[in-house]
């Protein structure tokens, strides 16, 4: 019993060592592993909207865990600056998913430093629309049509990584669509009825989701978020919301409303709250909590704009 234990711990140190070694110099493999007997898949995610749909795709997927680089409440990743902690969570990583688009502007120094890690780009065949600057909007998952999409290409991506899942990423992807699809038509059905279409959003993540529901964006607060608008642009926003249809102006809950709110006292538009689903938690719920985020920007708009 002895030398069966010791011979054992002497498998297991050479693994953990060879282990070590393949994730130091960039040359870990991306098929499953074989630790203990068992195999393992490890699938990172950029950030919270990528988490979500890929728990979603990986659900009850023996070995397949599923880990979010960044912190749920990050939100947005427009200037993110990597951690030595992200580092590390990607040293382990199987597959990264990622939003792409512009999104990750960090994910040319990730291929740089680990050239066998595989890359699911979400985004990858989405038609993308540009800002006024010119600049490619990244934010294509407020959309639920590119949402179907983006699951769709993470399952096909993944079952091209992970070839013994393959059928399962599959079907349960069919399986999140459905819920994805009956959400959309659910959206249609009140928001085409709508009268007032104009809408006054914070930042730029929602140009996708007017395209989709036919709403007119007429202004946004601030085109970066962080960054205040200038005298002149906050003049020319107060001056388009006097004369909207709708008096609604919709900040984000991940951001101050401090500029929302000047708007509001000199206009007496009222400010809602619309979710681009960027932040949240990473436990059981969060399996739902792109549907449930747009079930609320649903209600919201209804009570802003139903009017």
């Amino acid at each position: 019993m002895m030398k069966a234990t010791k011979v054992m711990l002497t498998v297991l140190l050479i693994a953990a060592l060879l282990g070590s070694c393949a994730g130091g110099t960039g040359s870990k493999e991306t098929t499953a592993q074989t630790i203990a007997g068992e195999k393992s898949f490890t699938i990172v995610t950029s950030f919270y909207p990528m988490y979500v749909s890929t728990i979603n795709i990986a659900k009850d997927i023996a070995g397949v865990q599923v880990v979010n680089m960044t912190k749920p409440q990050t939100g947005c990743l427009h200037d993110y600056q990597m951690t030595p902690g992200d580092l590390v969570t990607l040293e382990n990583a199987d597959a990264f998913v990622v939003n792409g688009a512009g999104m990750e502007s960090f994910l040319d120094d990730v291929i740089a430093r680990q050239k066998n890690l595989k890359i699911v780009e979400a985004s990858k065949g989405i038609e993308l629309l540009q800002d006024d600057s010119g600049e490619e909007n990244a934010h294509v998952w407020v959309s639920i049509t590119n949402a179907i999409t983006q699951a769709e290409n993470i399952a096909g991506q993944l079952a091209l990584i992970d070839t013994a899942n393959a059928e399962k990423y599959r079907s349960n992807a069919d399986a999140y669509i459905v819920k994805l699809t009956a959400l959309k038509t659910k959206m249609h059905a009140s928001l085409d009825a709508l009268e007032n279409r104009d809408i006054v959003t914070f930042h730029e993540a929602f140009p996708y989701f007017a395209q989709e529901f036919n709403l007119n964006i007429v202004a946004v607060i601030e085109r970066e978020p962080g960054t205040a608008p200038t005298p002149k642009e906050l003049e020319d926003t107060i001056t388009i919301v006097k004369n909207a249809k709708t008096q609604a102006l919709f900040a984000e809950p991940q951001y101050s409303v401090k500029i929302a709110q000047t708007i509001a006292d000199a206009t007496g538009a009222k400010i809602f709250t619309l979710d681009p689903g960027v932040t949240g938690e990473s436990n059981s719920s969060a399996y739902n909590n792109y549907i449930d985020m747009m079930e609320e920007n649903l209600g919201t708009l209804m009570e802003a704009l139903g009017v």
